[in-house]
């Protein structure tokens, strides 16, 4: 009778010691290598133990398949196995019952000793049955390995199962499936947290490589595919460099997390990195190091996936002798794939490497590069170098890339793909890879990147124009495009090198333009757009846009129209290539809204503010009487108002406000008014009470008890006392049932004004993975505006729920004015500028007082 606590004990102590020994060697590929299968083979034995022990039936077999049938165990990996049993005899229920029992006796032992099994039961007929319809079994029996038990069943079985595998279907099944699962993964081996087994260039991709190969019998590991023809020597030891390198990655993974954990989240990429002896610099991070490392990997894996499978396509399909159709003396059309009419066209003219991609652009109807060419290009990157980047020749097929009509998302991001973007632009290739941990990128600053060129590339495009109407108009007056593709691909090149990246850029651009003969007022332009990319979007997000003095400053920085119009279309490109969660209306209001004032301001319009406020007023009077409203019940208001509340509020406000408030002027109650906003995104809220001290702060505390997140509040005044404030607010809850939220709001939130009594104290709002790993140290800064009259507080920290109330309330117990808000939401951190005024500022005591007070509230 086994022990099963024994066996247990020492399984325990065996994996243990294993797992400990790979944590304190040094991270080579080869104690990765040497671990998962030790361990594999600790639990071999394990198994074995258990099925002598056992009484399951003679004539089963037990199977190992999956990653334990390739003989791989990561230290917390599931064992899967299978067990095997011979058809039982018709109508012997009782033989049938007593296998049922001895069967799940076995399975419990195994739990029982510690090996989380994922087992399944079936006969040689029932495999056979269910590999003719799900891909997935067919792909677990490829990979089957015999532990113990009949050897003859198992030869059974694997006769079986292989006759009814078909090739084809097989490689169809495994394409589409690999495509499926790069969708779920974002289909970029970049993701700033991925999976190091089934993202794109993860160790599945080369999984799937070796499936399809060995269904085709076209080998079984990377030697045998070479000595077929499928694959070249040195195609094998990239092969082998990087999937050593992905599953020592993923082997310290398992190790530092204690646990099964494939993904590289930000809270262990800092320990992996460690456990490889990478340690943190001034210029970079430990964890920066390890993921650098890993995407080149990945990149690797990814190109060398296509290239094989695109191989192992037309093996199999018999399409490498299908007719070509010639486009010129190097370049044939290959069913859609550009091909190179010899495989060694790159070695014998460099030039050919840049002109592959103006042909694929040039050339309609093709879909990519074929399996020749892109293994061409994989295996002439030592050609790429710096006496390839200076010629003239090349640059001057660079220029005409960035220069066609149309094609230049896709021959880029192809460039990035097989590796000649970055060793034709050098600048580019060291960001290839760089992290970004500022809380609100989501790509690497390559990808990100390629997807500002697109975002750019598709103001240019009628179909696209529907995304970005105001955009698109600008661009159809724009007459050199590619001018603005330049900006774009250097916007962020000099990330991650310490210092101003805008200022770095500038010089990078600068030379690239001096380089390739660019004309001086483009190249000034140019430079221009990407030393001040970030500018307008921190103007339009934390200056007060209804300043005069606001829109002209930033109208002499960029002195003429067509540098605005360059800006404004580099700075909503750039917004909405961050993050999908970055960009909404209301930033894009505040960008239009900047854009058209600043074009007012140089085409010579010096500000007449008297005359605009008459304008906003008659076209509010106007909507009033659409609305039947009588003519003159808007002045009692209005009388209470100063000039200021008609220069932040547009007609369409001003008229809103005058519905709501009309014959409500006197009222001692709060009114709470809301509406769907105007923008197309989440609610306008308007607020009237008779103003206190902390009335924002009860404001703010309601809308994040509801879960609202606030992107604007413009704050007013009135001559009689009250408080007149406009708040932009959104919620995930917004849907067609939206009067019923809009009644909800009305309701709550004036119920919430009425209450009275000390401010309760905050919530600890919850913080993010992402906001734990790499947090922000909060930063306020005081300063007085040009008048010396009011103070212009900026808070910059970490998101979190409950933060806008914690800053609120720390004004209101200074007893503070509030005059303007603008909240600025970047992903996960928060960039809020603040308007005040108060006694409590006109000492330098007060000042520090409730500085470190709010510092306090933001730790």
């Amino acid at each position: 009778m086994l022990d099963l606590g024994a066996l247990r004990s020492e399984l325990r102590e065996r994996r243990r010691a294993l797992i400990e020994g790979f944590r304190h060697a040094r991270p080579t590929v080869e104690a990765a290598v040497r671990l998962v299968r030790q361990l594999s083979r600790e639990v071999d034995a394990t198994l074995q133990q258990l099925w002598e022990g056992s009484t399951l039936p003679r004539g089963a077999a037990l199977v190992a398949v999956g990653g334990y049938g390739r003989g791989e165990l990561f230290p917390y990996s599931d064992v899967d196995v299978l067990l095997l049993l011979a058809d039982a005899p018709a109508g012997d229920a009782a033989a049938a019952a007593e296998a049922g029992e001895s069967v799940s006796a076995f399975i419990t032992a195994c739990w029982d000793v510690g090996l989380e099994i994922g087992s399944s039961v079936r006969s040689v007929a029932d495999c056979v049955r269910e590999a003719q319809s799900d891909v997935t079994v067919q792909t677990a029996m490829l990979e089957a390995r015999f532990l113990t038990g009949s050897r003859r069943l198992f030869d059974e079985f694997r006769r079986a199962t292989r006759e009814v595998l078909d090739p084809v279907a097989f490689l169809r099944a495994k394409s589409l499936e690999m495509e499926q699962r790069h969708v779920k993964y974002e289909n970029t081996p970049y993701s700033l947290e991925p999976n190091c087994k089934e993202s794109p260039g993860g160790l599945r991709d080369l999984q799937v490589l070796r499936w399809v190969a060995l269904a085709a019998g076209l080998g079984r590991s990377w030697r045998e595919m070479a000595s077929t023809g499928l694959i070249t020597p040195f195609e094998v030891r990239q092969l082998q460099r990087n999937e050593g390198l992905l599953k020592l990655i993923r082997a310290r993974l398992h190790a530092v997390a204690g646990r099964r954990e494939d993904r590289l989240i930000f809270d262990l990429q800092t320990a992996v990195a460690e456990s490889f002896g990478y340690v943190h610099t001034a210029e970079r991070r430990a964890s920066e190091a390890l993921m650098r490392r890993y995407y080149w990997a990945a990149k690797a894996v990814a190109q060398l996936n296509q290239i094989l499978m695109l191989n192992i396509e037309e093996r199999v399909n018999g399409s490498q002798d299908a007719p070509m159709r010639p486009i010129d003396a190097r370049f044939f059309d290959r069913g859609g794939l550009l091909e190179v009419a010899s495989d060694d066209l790159y070695q014998q003219d460099p030039h050919a490497i840049l002109e592959t991609f103006l042909t694929y652009q040039r050339t309609p109807g093709m879909q990519g590069l074929s399996v020749r060419t892109l293994r061409a290009l994989y295996n002439a990157r030592e050609y790429m170098d710096a006496a390839f980047r200076a010629d003239p020749e090349n640059r001057r097929l660079f220029m005409e890339i960035l220069k066609q009509p149309q094609g230049q998302t896709h021959v880029l991001r192809l460039m990035n793909n097989s590796s000649v973007l970055g060793r034709y632009l050098w600048v580019f290739r060291r960001i290839v890879g760089q992290m970004q941990h500022d809380l609100f990128h989501v790509y690497t600053v390559d990808q990100h990147i390629l997807m500002v060129v697109r975002n750019m590339r598709r103001f240019f495009i009628p179909e696209h124009t529907h995304e970005y109407p105001f955009c698109s108009q600008l661009a159809a007056h724009w007459d050199k495009p590619w001018l603005l593709y330049v900006a774009a691909l250097f916007h962020d090149v000099a990330k991650g090198r310490g210092g101003d990246h805008s200022e770095l850029g500038a010089v990078e651009v600068r030379r690239f333009c001096r380089d390739h003969g660019l004309e001086r007022e483009d190249a000034r332009l140019i430079e221009f757009l990407v030393k001040e990319h970030l500018t307008m979007s921190r103007v339009a997000q934390k200056e007060d846009l209804s300043d005069p003095e606001v829109i002209q400053a930033f109208a002499r920085l960029v002195r003429d129209p067509r540098r605005l119009t360059g800006l404004y279309l580099l700075s909503v490109a750039d917004i909405r290539g961050t993050s999908p969660k970055v960009w909404n209306a209301w930033k894009g209001k505040l960008l239009e809204d900047l854009f058209r004032a600043t074009l007012r301001a140089l085409g010579g319009a010096r500000p007449n503010m008297d005359a605009e406020i008459e304008l906003r007023q008659q076209e509010a009077r106007q909507m009033l009487a659409l609305h039947s409203m009588l003519p003159g019940a808007e002045g009692t208001l209005w009388q209470t108002l100063d000039l200021n509340y008609f220069v932040r509020h547009d007609s369409g406000e001003i008229a809103w406000h005058a519905r709501a408030l009309n014959r409500r002027v006197d009222t001692r109650e709060p009114v709470v008014s809301a509406r769907l906003s105007p923008v197309g995104e989440g609610l306008q809220v308007l607020v009237y009470a008779p103003d206190r001290a902390d009335l924002f702060a009860r404001i703010c505390g309601y809308f994040d008890s509801a879960h609202f997140s606030i992107l604007d509040a413009r704050i007013h005044t009135t001559r009689a006392g009250y408080a007149l404030d406009t708040f932009q607010v959104i919620t995930a809850h917004i849907n067609q049932a939206y009067r019923d939220l809009i009644a909800l709001v009305e309701n709550q939130l004036a119920a919430a004004l009425d209450t009275t009594g000390p401010l309760p104290e905050p919530s600890r709002g919850r913080l993010s993975r992402r906001v734990k790993s790499f947090p922000i140290p909060p930063r306020v800064q005081l300063r007085p505006d040009e008048r010396a009259q009011r103070w212009l507080l900026s808070v910059s920290a970490s998101d979190r729920s409950g933060l806008l109330y914690c800053i609120a309330r720390v004004i209101a117990q200074h007893h503070l004015n509030l005059q303007l808000a603008k909240i600025s939401t970047l992903g996960e951190r928060v960039e809020d500028t603040f308007l005040i005024d108060g006694p409590a500022l006109q000492h330098n005591r007060g000042q520090i007082a409730f500085e470190t007070e709010l510092l306090e509230a933001l730790a």
